[in-house]
């Protein structure tokens, strides 16, 4: 992770001169879907490449609002602020991360600021300011804005979708797979698996129903318990709701809650179990008994609006779908567990990844679908 120290905001007023006056500069790339590549484990390694040369002689605002959890949850903002990293050092532009101790009641005053400040580009990462931006988005028809995991939500805002469904509904099939095997180290026979969401709401349901629906067509009768920790920054609310579910009898876990999250990891290897990582590659958290993880590639988003802004295609009012096809979602090339997990399994996963993206499986989006009337929670 990149230590360069964001904005935490105590008060509101000053927060966007603070990042202007303190911006850094830099100076070309990345197509979703151009240059990606995913072997037969799920691994998802999107190559950036450039759509442009940058205009010479001209540079760009963009800030990236920090999600809650902030920087440090080794999961969703962080793997966002490596993309946007990444960006600062290939393209010309001037910006900071914007995080505040309370996003959520910050929020609204936040992006109103934002667009105050004349940036070129606003990356919002907070799904609970969404209405905000779509108020205050069209006053400042000079900002464009995106936003990660939402439709469009303005002329001047681009959304940027991910099916986190169908790689959660491939880490549900692996889930099931190895739960009740007891060849795998730390396994005892169980029809049991587990996942954690970091709050209950549709784009974190679009995740868990996912899991379940892969679990359960691998095997009809397994029991997925399904629980949420309110908080996505409460590691000890993670352990303890992991805990409890490695007591039921379940063996893997899904962690669905960002920095909450490295509780049920810890809980995972504390138990001799496993858990399953999210939105970043986690399995180095706990080698060995982080299953897998479902990386969504919030990095490659971020990059990719930064992209088209600097090439002046980043016009607004439409939403970009990234999925498997994409190698936007999938799984992590499980590096600690690959050698312990039985090939067929593997095989599997691989057969059900390419079903869905030809579109013989249809995974559940709860997004357009809403929860389905199996899935209790």
């Amino acid at each position: 992770m990149n230590t360069t120290h964001p904005f935490r905001l105590s008060t509101i007023l000053p927060v966007i001169a603070l990042v202007l006056a303190s911006c850094g500069s830099s100076s070309a790339s990345q197509n979703p879907g151009s240059s990606v590549t995913a072997n037969v484990s799920g691994a998802v390694e999107p190559k950036f490449t450039p759509m442009c040369s940058a205009p010479a002689g001209k540079s760009y605002k963009v800030a990236l609002v920090i999600a809650q959890g902030g920087l440090g949850d080794q999961s969703y903002n962080d793997l966002a602020y490596s993309g946007f990293q990444k960006a600062k050092s290939d393209f010309p532009i001037v910006g900071r991360a914007i995080q505040s101790a309370d996003i959520v009641s910050q929020g609204q005053a936040i992006v109103q600021q934002a667009g105050q400040a004349g940036f070129d580009l606003v990356i919002d990462l907070e799904f609970s300011t969404y209405d905000a931006v779509k108020s205050v988005a069209p006053q400042f028809p000079n900002t464009q804005w995106m936003t990660p995991n939402f439709t469009s939500v303005a002329a001047n805002d681009t959304g940027y979708l991910f099916n986190e469904q169908d790689g959660s509904y491939l880490a549900g099939a692996l889930a099931a797979q190895v739960t009740g095997d007891s060849s795998v180290p730390g396994i005892t026979p169980s029809k049991v698996i587990g996942a954690i969401g970091g709050v209950k709401a549709v784009g974190i349901d679009k995740f868990l129903v996912g899991y379940a629906q892969g679990a359960r067509d691998i095997d009809p009768n397994i029991k997925v318990l399904i629980n949420y920790s309110n908080n996505f920054g409460d590691p000890a609310k993670g352990k303890q709701l992991a805990d409890a579910m490695f007591q039921q009898g379940a063996n893997v876990v899904y962690q669905v809650a960002g920095g909450t999250g490295t509780g049920v990891i810890q809980a995972a290897q504390a138990a001799n179990k496993y858990a399953i990582g999210v939105d970043s590659d986690q399995d180095g958290i706990a080698p060995g008994h982080v299953l897998t993880s479902m990386i969504k590639r919030t990095d490659f988003a971020v990059y990719d609006s930064i992209n088209r802004l600097v090439c002046g295609k980043l016009k607004g009012g439409e939403t970009v779908n990234l999925g498997l096809k994409e190698g936007a979602v999938g799984l992590s090339p499980m590096k600690f567990t690959k050698n312990i997990i039985p090939k067929k399994y593997l095989d599997k996963v691989a057969d059900l990844q390419q079903k869905i993206i030809s579109g013989q499986i249809k995974v559940w989006n709860t997004i357009t679908q809403g929860n389905p009337p199996w899935f209790t929670s």
